[in-house]
Formats: C-alpha cells, sequence, structure tokens
C-alpha cells in the first residue's frame, strides 16, 4: 500500500522530471566543460540545492554522473568511430588533454584507450572504478560480438546478411507518453515501467492493441553498468491527451530511420545492436544521429518467450 500523499507524489514526480532535464543538458553538452550552475540552471533548480537532489535521486553526484558519461562515450566513439584518433576523442568528450583522458580513463575502466581498438589478449579488469563503484567487471571483447543477421548470431565475415534486413525510412514526427526505468535496464525495473505506462494508456482510451510502443535506450550496457542505463519506455498518443507526472512527454523527430527487425532471446538484443553499428552502419553511407536508438516492440515478450521488435537508428548523412 503506497502511504504517500498525492502532494508528495506529485512533487517526487516534479523533481525526476526536471533532474531528466539536467540529464539531458548534461548529454548535450559534453564536449564541452560545463559547470554545476550550468547544470542546475537546465533543472529551475537552486545551486545550492541541486547537488543534494541530484546525490538524492541519481544514486552519485554530478561531477561523478559527468565523468562517467564523458568516459562512457569516450568508450563507445574508441570502438565505433576507428577513424578518430585518440586524441581527437579525448577532445570530443570534454578532456583537456590525451595523457590526463588516457589516465582517467584505465583509472575507471581498469584498462587504456588503446586496448579497446585492440583486445585479444585484454583480461576482464576488476580494478577500475568501474568494478570498485558498481560491481561491473569490464571486458572489451563484449564489444565485439559475432555478427548478428535476421535475428540470429551468426559466424560470418561481411555485414550483407545484416544489410539484407535494414530498411531506411522516413518518419514523421510522433508524441508519445513516457515513463522511465527507475533502475535502468535492470529485468524487473523494466517490466514494472511498462506496467505502469500500459496502465496509464488503459486510462486514457488506447487499447492495447493499438499501443504502437517505443523504448528509448541512451546508453550500451556492454560499458555502462546495467542500473545506470537510461531507459524510457513511451506509447505514442494523440496531440490532445494530457500528460502529467510521473509521465512526461516524448517527441520522436521527423526524419531518415535505419530499421532492423529482430527475433530472438532478449539477453540477444545488445549483441545485434553492436552489430548494427559496427558492421552495417559504417558502410551505409550514414551515420547516427543525436537522438537515442529506438526498439519498437511488436509482440509480448513475457507471453511468447522471445522478443521481436523493429530496432530504429536516426540517421544523418556522413558529413
Amino acid at each position: 500500500m503506497n502511504n504517500r500523499s498525492p502532494r508528495r507524489r506529485n512533487t517526487e514526480n516534479r523533481y525526476v522530471e526536471r533532474i531528466n532535464l539536467a540529464l539531458r543538458f548534461i548529454d548535450a553538452n559534453l564536449d564541452q566543460s560545463i559547470s554545476l550552475k550550468e547544470i542546475a540552471a537546465a533543472s529551475s533548480f537552486s545551486i545550492h540545492h541541486f547537488h543534494r537532489i541530484f546525490l538524492a535521486l541519481m544514486g552519485e553526484t554530478v561531477n561523478n554522473h559527468v565523468s562517467r558519461k564523458r568516459l562512457e562515450r569516450a568508450a563507445n566513439l574508441l570502438f565505433f568511430k576507428r577513424e578518430l584518433s585518440i586524441t581527437e576523442i579525448a577532445v570530443v568528450t570534454g578532456f583537456s588533454s590525451s595523457a590526463n583522458f588516457a589516465k582517467s580513463f584505465k583509472l575507471y575502466f581498469g584498462v587504456s584507450p588503446s586496448q579497446i581498438r585492440k583486445p585479444a589478449s585484454t583480461e576482464i579488469s576488476k580494478i577500475g572504478k568501474l568494478f570498485s563503484k558498481h560491481g561491473k567487471a569490464f571486458n572489451p571483447n563484449d564489444l565485439y560480438p559475432p555478427v548478428v543477421a535476421n535475428g540470429a548470431t551468426n559466424n560470418i565475415d561481411s555485414f550483407e546478411d545484416i544489410g539484407m534486413n535494414v530498411k531506411i525510412v522516413e518518419l514523421k514526427e510522433q508524441v508519445a507518453c513516457a515513463l522511465a526505468s527507475p533502475a535502468g535496464y535492470e529485468a524487473a525495473s523494466l517490466l514494472k515501467t511498462w506496467d505502469r505506462l500500459i496502465a496509464w494508456a488503459r486510462g486514457n482510451g488506447i487499447e492495447d492493441d493499438k499501443q504502437k510502443r517505443f523504448a528509448l535506450c541512451y546508453d550500451n550496457p556492454a560499458i555502462t553498468p546495467i542500473e545506470k542505463c537510461r531507459y524510457e519506455a513511451s506509447i505514442v498518443v494523440g496531440p490532445n491527451v494530457n500528460i502529467a507526472g510521473p509521465f512526461f512527454k516524448q517527441v520522436i523527430p521527423t526524419g531518415k530511420y535505419a530499421v532492423a527487425h529482430f527475433k530472438g532471446a532478449p539477453d540477444e538484443t545488445t549483441k545485434f545492436h553492436i552489430s548494427l553499428y559496427s558492421n552495417w552502419l559504417p558502410n551505409s553511407g550514414f551515420e547516427p544521429d543525436d537522438f537515442p536508438l529506438m526498439e519498437h516492440y511488436l509482440n509480448d515478450a513475457r507471453k511468447d518467450g522471445f522478443v521481436e521488435m523493429e530496432i530504429y537508428v536516426k540517421l544523418k548523412s556522413v558529413t
């Protein structure tokens, strides 16, 4: 039984919404120096109280969060953007020098930046802050799964098979009601989040078979601790639907998207994501835009025992 008053719940919901604004501001500005004052202003909280509120809701300080996000972005770039040098990646992730970047990277992940690109002899690391703070042992080899094609893992030597399963579509802007998972990609948290959102949709006259469900997946669980991965469940709604906290409005923007079909075990989806980015995208003539990867669910995995979905990656032309 929930003994919290409606007023207290509404206050908590507003706090979560405003912290989400701060998170979006941080993600958009990781390539430059950002101050606590600027982040607090993005959330409309007083700087005198913001860091305490952030710590209470996020379980880490603002500085630790910003540092973690910069290093996670760097790890992704080291793998997915091989045309960039380590020095260039240090610059675009907000580090003052490649030496500072290399030192911070090794302290956090327990491996050097160069070991991300040449991981064959690298052992699982349990010496970095990633393990001591979050209990996540980091293995660069997790970024190099077998190529995935047609919804199944295969040991194939080219990206052509997966290319057969990718189409380019033009998507018009859609408005959705969204709800963030409080514990990232943890299975129980995802199920609870979707149950709440689906119940909200039913209460607003959107029956189950009419619900268009998207998940916005912001982080790579091969790099980011599962509970820290940002995941937002969303259901497309009409333009006049009233959305109140803890739910929030999410706009899926107009644009060109790569769409890949997946059908398989839920724990295989990360491998499929990585293969799409590493095997199809580099040869597609496109690169991913800033909008997060989306999963469009086509079935009920709890009933079927497998997940079937379309994976959407917003695109822009290579510059």
